[in-house]
C-alpha cells in the first residue's frame, strides 16, 4: 500500500452500510430488524450516514426494498442521513424511484442519499421477473440515470423527452443526493460524465481496482451545478472487537460463508461455533490464509490504523463500513469501538 500516493492527511468521516445479512438458527425477519435497531445506534454513536442494499432472492442477504426500510430508519433517527446502496435501477421506472425518494426526502429533509447501481442485486432469472418488460435492459442504464438525475433535482426534461412536463412529487426545498455506487471502471466514469458522487465498493472487489476507478473518476470528472467537485467514498468490510483474538473468532463466520460461496453454496452467516465444527480442506486453508491476510481485522486501534492507511492510499476522507456477525452484540460493539477511534 502506498500511503505516499496522497500527501495530504484528511479527517475522517466513518459511516455505516448494513446488508440485512441473514444468520443461521435465526429467521430472516430478525434481520430487518436488527438493521433497523443498528441505524439507531449509529446515530447515538456518532456515524454520518447508514445505507442500506437491496438484494433480491438472495439466501444471505435478506434486505429486499431499501426505500421501505429506509422510512422506518427516517421514523426513528432524527440526523443521520440515510441511504439506499444502492437501488438497482435497471429494475425500475427512474420516474418511481425519483417519486419514493421524493417521498423519504419529505419525512426526513436534507437526509436522504439516493445511491444507484448497475447490477442485478440477484441471479439473471429473478432479475428478469423484476424487471418492466423483456426489453428493459441495463444497457439503458445512462439513460435512466440521466432521467432520474433530473427527477430528482427538479429539473425538467428537454422537449420531445417522453417526460417533458413531469413532475415526481413531492416537491420541496430539499432534495435526495444523487449517488452512484460501482465496484469498476464503468460506474466512475458514469459518476464522472454527470458530475455525481460515486461510491466504491471496496468490500466486493477486495480491493482489486480501486485506485484505477477513482483516478479515472477524478480525471474525468465534470462539475456539475450541485457537485462543482468530485466526491469519492470506500465501502469496506471491518470487523473490530475487544482482543485481536475475540476479533478473527467473529470473523471466521464471514470466513467460512465467503470460502463456501466460493464453491456455489450460499447460505445464512454460521455462527463461530458452526465454523469450528467443520475443518477446513487443504485448499479451503489456503483461501483462508489469502482472506485473512486482506482482512481489516482487529482490536479497535488495530483497524482504524488500517483503515486510516487505506484512506489515506486512496484519497478519501470518507469510510462506509459494513460489519457481519453472527451475533448482533459482537457487530454492535465493532461500531462502537470504531466510532471511540474517530468520532
Amino acid at each position: 500500500m502506498n500511503c505516499s500516493r496522497y500527501s495530504r492527511v484528511m479527517p475522517i468521516k466513518l459511516s455505516v452500510l448494513d446488508q440485512s445479512a441473514a444468520a443461521a438458527g435465526r429467521t430472516e425477519d430478525a434481520a430487518i430488524r436488527q438493521t433497523l435497531a443498528l441505524a439507531q445506534q449509529a446515530e447515538t454513536l456518532g456515524f454520518h450516514r447508514f445505507w442500506v442494499s437491496e438484494h433480491h432472492s438472495h439466501p444471505s442477504i435478506v434486505g429486499s426494498a431499501p426505500e421501505v426500510l429506509m422510512a422506518a430508519i427516517a421514523a426513528t433517527t432524527s440526523r443521520i442521513r440515510i441511504g439506499s446502496a444502492g437501488v438497482m435501477l435497471p429494475h425500475y421506472a427512474p420516474l418511481k424511484v425519483a417519486e419514493q425518494f421524493r417521498v423519504l426526502e419529505a419525512l426526513a429533509p436534507g437526509r436522504i442519499d439516493l445511491g444507484v447501481g448497475r447490477a442485478p442485486g440477484s441471479d439473471m432469472r429473478t432479475a428478469r421477473l423484476l424487471r418492466q418488460s423483456a426489453q428493459q435492459s441495463s444497457d439503458d442504464f445512462p439513460i435512466q440515470v440521466r432521467e432520474l438525475q433530473a427527477w430528482v433535482s427538479g429539473i425538467d426534461l428537454p422537449e420531445g423527452h417522453p417526460g417533458h412536463g413531469v413532475t415526481a412529487n413531492p416537491t420541496g426545498p430539499t432534495s435526495p443526493t444523487l449517488w452512484m455506487l460501482g465496484s469498476s471502471d464503468y460506474g466512475a466514469q458514469l459518476a464522472a460524465h454527470f458530475g455525481l458522487p460515486y461510491a466504491f465498493a471496496y468490500f466486493i472487489t477486495d480491493g482489486q481496482g480501486a485506485h484505477q476507478a477513482l483516478d479515472l473518476y477524478r480525471q474525468l470528472y465534470r462539475p456539475s451545478a450541485l457537485h462543482p467537485t468530485p466526491q469519492a467514498v470506500l465501502c469496506v468490510w471491518a470487523l473490530a472487537a475487544d482482543t485481536e483474538a475475540e476479533a478473527w473468532h467473529h470473523f471466521s463466520s464471514r470466513e467460512r460463508w465467503k470460502i463456501d460461496r466460493n464453491r456455489g453454496a450460499i447460505g445464512s452467516l454460521p455462527s463461530p461455533e458452526q465454523v469450528a465444527a467443520r475443518p477446513y480442506s487443504a485448499a479451503e486453508q489456503a483461501q483462508a490464509h489469502q482472506l485473512r491476510a486482506n482482512a481489516l481485522v482487529g482490536s479497535g486501534p488495530q483497524v482504524a490504523a488500517k483503515l486510516r492507511a487505506l484512506a489515506e492510499s486512496l484519497g478519501v476522507d470518507e469510510l462506509v463500513v459494513i460489519t457481519w456477525a453472527h451475533d448482533p452484540a459482537a457487530q454492535r460493539r465493532s461500531y462502537e469501538l470504531l466510532a471511540h477511534e474517530f468520532l
